[in-house]
Formats: C-alpha cells, sequence, structure tokens
C-alpha cells in the first residue's frame, strides 16, 4: 500500500496521541539509538506504569517473500533501498571509523555465524536459553493425553459446604445491592444442600474448588463480572461506597488461605484482541483456567481469525497446545438473529484430529464437572462451551448438591424419566442444550409414553460408545430423530448426524426436526419464532416426513 492508502496520519504511530502515550521515533540503520530509545520506554513504563510506544523506522529489502518483486507498485522506495548497504553494513562501517573494531570484524562475524548455521550449531544466544530455562513452563505431563482418560471432578460434600460458606460471605460493614443480596442468600441456602443449586453457583463452587486446590482461574469478557444475564455476580459492588476503585470484593478471591489467583477482567468490546491475548496466555499456563466468554453467543463472529488461525489448528500447524476455554451463550429465546447463535455448525466444521472439545450442557452439575475436568484431567485442548441464557434460571436445569459430590461430566445424558417403559418405546429423540427441556415439557402435555429423548452433551470429540449403549436401552425404536433449535442448515446437524447414523441398529430410520434453512441465524420477529417452535416441536412428534435416512 501507498502510506496515503495505508493510513491518514504521517506516522503509524499517531493513532495513540488519543490515549495521549509519549512516541520515541528512532530511525533503524542506529542500533545504538534503538537500544537507548527502548531503554528509555521500559524506564518510563517502569517508573509510571504507563503506556509508551517506539516508532522503529526502517524498511523492507524485500517484498513479501524472496520472490516478490515490490518495485511494481513501489518503484520510487525500491531504488532507494537498492541502494541502500544494509543497517549492519552501515554499523559496521561506523564501528571501523569510530576504530572501535578493525575494518574486517563485521564481515568476519557474519561468516563465522554462517558457518556456525551450516554446522548446525547453536547460536541463540545463552540469555534466551536461561529466560526459558527459568521462566517456561513444563507442558510434557499434558502432551499426548486422550480425552477419555479419567480423573475425579468430584469434591466431598463437607468441603463443597465449606466453599459455598465462604463465597457467600461479605466483609462486615460491606452492603452489597438488594438483588445481589437475595442471590447470596439463594446461595448460601444451596450450599447447605437446602435447595437445588442454579448454574451460577455451579460455576462458582467449580471455581472455589480449583482455586482452593492449586489451579488459577482468569476469567475475562464484557459482563463478565456479573454475567451478560446477571447470573455470576463474581465482583461484588458495596452499594455505600463513594469513590468507583473503592468497594469491589471478590468472594472467589477469599476461598482459603494460599489459595491459587482468582481473576476476573471486564474487557472491552474488542473480541479479537481479547480472545487473541487469552489463546497466548493459555499456550503459557497450563495451570490456570482461562476463559474468555462472549458477551452473547454471536459476538463470537468478531474474533473468527483468531479460533481460525490459532485455537482450531494451532497445535497442528505449530505443535502449541492450549487448554483454552470458550463460554458462549446460545439458545433460541426469540431475542433475534444477533443473540440467539454462537454458530454451532462453525466450530464443529472446525473439528478434526481431537483438536478441540464442544459441548453444551444442561444443568448446573454439568458446568461444574465440565470445568473442573479441564484442569483436573492432564489433558489441554480448547473447550468452546455453549452456555444456556432461560437455563440459568431454569429449576428443572438445577442439579442437588450430591451431584457435585459424586459421578463427573457425561457426555451423554439417557432417559431421565422414570415412568417410560424402554421396551415400549418407538421413537428416541436425539438433542442437545436448550430444546431438551422444550421436549420433555412437550411429551408431558401430549402424553406421549412411547418416546425417549436423549442428550448429546459432548458434540466433539463424539462419544460414540456412550451413545451406542443408550440407543441399545431401547431395542424396539425404529425411529431416531435428531430435534435442533437452529436451522436445518446451521446447528450441529450437517456434522453430527453421520456419528449417529453409525450408531443406529440396522432397519432404524433418522429423521430431522427443526427449523427450516435459512440465511439468518434466527427470525426477527417474537411471533414468528413461537410459530417456529411450535412446529419444530410438532414435528419431533408426528410422523417422520421430508429428511429420512434408513440404515
Amino acid at each position: 500500500s501507498d502510506p496515503r492508502d495505508a493510513r491518514s496520519t504521517i506516522y503509524c504511530s499517531d493513532v495513540v496521541k488519543m490515549i495521549e502515550a509519549p512516541v520515541l521515533h528512532v530511525n533503524a540503520d542506529d542500533p545504538e539509538a534503538v537500544v537507548l530509545a527502548s531503554q528509555i520506554a521500559m524506564d518510563y513504563r517502569t517508573e509510571f506504569g504507563k503506556d509508551v510506544v517506539v516508532d522503529i523506522v526502517c524498511y523492507r529489502k524485500l517484498g513479501h517473500n524472496e520472490q516478490d518483486t515490490p518495485a511494481l507498485t513501489q518503484p520510487l522506495m525500491y531504488k532507494k533501498i537498492a541502494k541502500h548497504p544494509g543497517t549492519r553494513k552501515l554499523y559496521a562501517e561506523k564501528l571501523a571509523a569510530q576504530g572501535t573494531v578493525p575494518p574486517e570484524t563485521g564481515d568476519q562475524l557474519v561468516a563465522e555465524f554462517r558457518a556456525a548455521m551450516d554446522a548446525g550449531k547453536h547460536t541463540n544466544d545463552p540469555v534466551l536459553t536461561n529466560f526459558k530455562g527459568k521462566y517456561a513452563v513444563d507442558w510434557a505431563p499434558f502432551l499426548n493425553k486422550k480425552w477419555t482418560d479419567a480423573c475425579d471432578t468430584s469434591v466431598p460434600l463437607a468441603e463443597l459446604k465449606r466453599l459455598a460458606e465462604r463465597i457467600t460471605k461479605v466483609p462486615e460493614g460491606f452492603k452489597p445491592h438488594s438483588l445481589v443480596e437475595k442471590v447470596l442468600n439463594d446461595r448460601a441456602t444451596m450450599g447447605r444442600g437446602e435447595m437445588n443449586l442454579d448454574w451460577g453457583m455451579g460455576e462458582h463452587l467449580a471455581f472455589a474448588s480449583l482455586v482452593s486446590s492449586g489451579y488459577a482461574v482468569r476469567l475475562s469478557g464484557q459482563d463478565a463480572g456479573r454475567g451478560t444475564f446477571v447470573h455470576r455476580h463474581a465482583v461484588l459492588h458495596d452499594q455505600n461506597r463513594e469513590r468507583w476503585d473503592q468497594g469491589i470484593y471478590l468472594p472467589l478471591a477469599n476461598v482459603s488461605d494460599n489459595q491459587a489467583n482468582f481473576t476476573v477482567i471486564d474487557s472491552v468490546l474488542s473480541e479479537e484482541a481479547v480472545l487473541g491475548f487469552e489463546y497466548g496466555y493459555s499456550t503459557a499456563e497450563p495451570n490456570t483456567l482461562t476463559i474468555w466468554e462472549a458477551q452473547f453467543g454471536d459476538f463470537v463472529n468478531g474474533a473468527q481469525v483468531v479460533i481460525d488461525q490459532f485455537i482450531a489448528s494451532g497445535e497442528v500447524k505449530w505443535g502449541r497446545a492450549s487448554g483454552l476455554t470458550m463460554m458462549l451463550p446460545h439458545g433460541y429465546e426469540g431475542q433475534g438473529p444477533e443473540h440467539s447463535s454462537a454458530r454451532i455448525e462453525r466450530f464443529l466444521q472446525l473439528c478434526a484430529d481431537n483438536n478441540m472439545q464442544v459441548v453444551q450442557p444442561t444443568t448446573a452439575a454439568q458446568i461444574f464437572h465440565l470445568l473442573r475436568r479441564q484442569m483436573v484431567r492432564q489433558f489441554r485442548k480448547p473447550l468452546v462451551i455453549f452456555t444456556p441464557k432461560s437455563l440459568l434460571r431454569n429449576k428443572d436445569a438445577g442439579s442437588p448438591l450430591t451431584d457435585l459430590a459424586k459421578g463427573g461430566f457425561q457426555t451423554v445424558i439417557g432417559e431421565c424419566d422414570e415412568k417410560i417403559d424402554a421396551s415400549k418405546v418407538k421413537r428416541v429423540q436425539v438433542c442437545s442444550g436448550k430444546v431438551y427441556y422444550d421436549l420433555v415439557n412437550a411429551r408431558k402435555t401430549r402424553g406421549v409414553s412411547d418416546v425417549a429423548i436423549v442428550r448429546i452433551e459432548q458434540m466433539y470429540p463424539f462419544p460414540h460408545k456412550s451413545f451406542v449403549a443408550e440407543l441399545k436401552k431401547f431395542p424396539n425404536a425404529t425411529e431416531v430423530v435428531w430435534v435442533q433449535d437452529e436451522p436445518q442448515n446451521q446447528g450441529p446437524w450437517f456434522q453430527i448426524q453421520h456419528n449417529i447414523f453409525e450408531s443406529m441398529e440396522d432397519g432404524q430410520r433418522l429423521a430431522y426436526a427443526g427449523r427450516p434453512a435459512s440465511s439468518s441465524p434466527a427470525v426477527g420477529y417474537a411471533d414468528k419464532h413461537v410459530a417456529q417452535q411450535k412446529e419444530l416441536l410438532e414435528t419431533a412428534f408426528s410422523k417422520l416426513k421430508g429428511f429420512i435416512l434408513t440404515k
């Protein structure tokens, strides 16, 4: 690009004038000046803790690569560059002219370095190797592990009650908002086992148990502290505070003596930048549960390049392992096209080589065990969680405290209604996410007794053995119907149907029930949403039609 096309300012660093950061412009042909400018910048940063920019004015000797011919578009610039002797040679001549080194030293150093490289000898500065040895984390324990490796994510009941007590108390004289006070009181009741846990409490107990066990937790995202849907309240605000930077209390940072760090950051609406940073953080900290949460799941659209280039393929391309966790609120609640879908289909399309985990948990106990599994199990792969919206407060999605003290994350949840006679089931509905509760309510309203409902909680890696085991419980079922909220060309359907089909018995038929294909993630009118939801449920329980596969 010509400078006039690249930006509207003289210097690339002019953008930081809006935050009044100092800028040091320095000529790259003067290495000593570059070092001095860098040292000044570091001293400034250390002294004042403020941003500072060093603009190193230099040039690209070649184009995009050695075969490129940049003179095609930049003839004047590259005529000058072609005549330029190069920074190394200029500096060598300067040192020789000053009498600092003999004239032949420059060429001699180049020859020695080239000979060392040709011989395959180590040419790194020892300072770098010392830094790696002192600060780098050993990833060896986390490599070549399997997602099926067993781990115990349960927590003793007594410890759960202790943690619950710690995270529901506030310092003396601290005045939470009345709504938050009610949340804390309810959580205290949940922690005593007198009331089923909701999603927020399941999350909190997972975080509390991890930091208490020495695993740090780092959570960033828009409204991450309170949660976009006001379910989390990880950061409490004193209603009597007089200054914005006072009166903040983090219960999860006060769980145990010598606990690991709990960090929560309300980040700006710059998804690509924040997610990119958190990915990098996760590649350096395998013992920290690093989470990025989108305000709504579809906000992840703005960070797609980070997902495609790094999260989904970084390990295969560069051997860079990561345990990054992404929380993406997802669910068809009639809120329109921009606040319904976190694009499950995109993530599943990127899945291969066991490169990441894609899950959609539906109970408080499931999110508890899932978050703990991500750290307790020595398996580090990116985890994509499609978190709910309406289920955050749906009592049917609650779990007793005892479910956290036993068991673990269930990749598949089978039929839960004991009244359903497995021998009489003719149709098995398979689904994932919120639509499960819609199907349960519809079955009850219709008085249907020959339909079983199976939830796929982990969509990738697909839990074949667990799913087959659930289907075998219904020996007389002739129909398997995949049900989803998303339009047919979106959601899990096209990526998951072959896994379902392979798990079926000969003679069984597979069908689809859900919204018709659409270029939009969802409709824009509440009435239209309700009509589609009604039709979806009607299809799920009616005679098979449309797409049908027979095995």
